[in-house]
């Protein structure tokens, strides 16, 4: 019998405070009674326990079932680090995860969008990626961003072999910019350019998408070997301008929609996608618009 060694105990007697367990010792040990909360035990089990001490001040062999129990899951979880595989276990309050051992897991590791509220994530089990051990201090870092970002390239790579030009796919949109709209493919991020978003015009993305909308676009070009996909929304829907001479021929007249005032005219839209300017000249005012 060593100090510090995981032993294997029979429960000899259950008392108010604690539990007595005989190792084969001269002397039985005693472990407190909370170390075995919300567990149903009898006289007779047996269990693994830690042995801390062989004898205290008193004479008493000094036990502990709960760090036997950190002590395997450690040395488990030592074992699944170096061979790179992963964890699972729930995440608890201030982004602390218990996987046997209590484990860290910081906000940038949490998802590969940065979560709004970290609390959504809490009682909740997922597999994560043991990617810092520290031996002397006994912290564990975690990263599930890592997991999603390695299943990710695995839905890419099947994405980018079976995907080609005119395929109509389902996305989620998931970041806006000034030029266009990245969205989420199966794992693979397409790139919805402004341009290509409606026949109309469109000032900035975000008049016509959120982080977050579910739709429907076409792929338009495909890049294997740089893993880059052009998607586009407005080919979804026939070109307006395709028979514009014969919808609005040449001194017909025909009603529109006033959209945007400026000095030199106006812009009046004819329908959606389709647009024309009435000069400031033509409009009889004899003066400049005030926009």
């Amino acid at each position: 019998l060593r100090e510090g060694s995981i032993v294997t105990g029979t429960i000899q007697e259950i008392r108010p405070q604690v539990v007595l367990v005989d190792i084969g010792y001269k002397s039985e040990g005693a472990i407190s009674i909370s170390e075995f909360e919300d567990e149903e035990i009898e006289v007779g089990d047996q269990i693994e326990v830690l042995l801390e001490r062989l004898e205290n001040d008193e004479g008493i062999v000094v036990l502990s079932k709960e760090k036997a129990a950190h002590k395997q899951n450690w040395d488990k979880i030592v074992g699944v680090y170096r061979d790179g595989g992963l964890v699972k276990g729930k995440v608890k309050g201030g982004l602390m995860v218990n996987v046997g051992v209590e484990a860290f897991l910081p906000g940038s590791q949490v998802d590969i969008i940065p979560p709004r509220d970290l609390n959504e994530y809490v009682g909740k089990v997922y597999e994560f990626k043991i990617v810092k051990v520290n031996d002397d201090r006994k912290n564990i870092v975690l990263s599930r961003r890592e997991v999603i970002e390695a299943e990710r390239a695995d839905q890419r790579q099947r994405f980018l072999e079976t995907v080609k030009e005119g395929d109509k796919v389902e996305g989620i949109v998931k970041n806006i910019t000034d030029f266009g709209a990245f969205v989420d493919l199966r794992g693979m991020d397409g790139l919805l350019h402004i341009t290509d978003m409606s026949w109309g015009r469109v000032n900035h993305p975000s008049e016509m998408l959120h982080i977050g909308q579910s739709l429907e676009v076409v792929i338009l070009e495909v890049d294997r070997e740089k893993e880059r996909v052009s998607l586009g929304l407005k080919q979804m829907t026939d070109n307006p301008w395709a028979d514009i001479e014969r919808k609005y021929p040449i001194n017909s007249h025909v009603k529109g929609r006033v959209t945007k005032l400026l000095p030199y005219g106006a812009f009046v839209e004819l329908e959606k996608g389709v647009e024309g300017l009435v000069h400031v000249s033509e409009l009889g005012l004899g003066k400049k618009i005030k926009t």
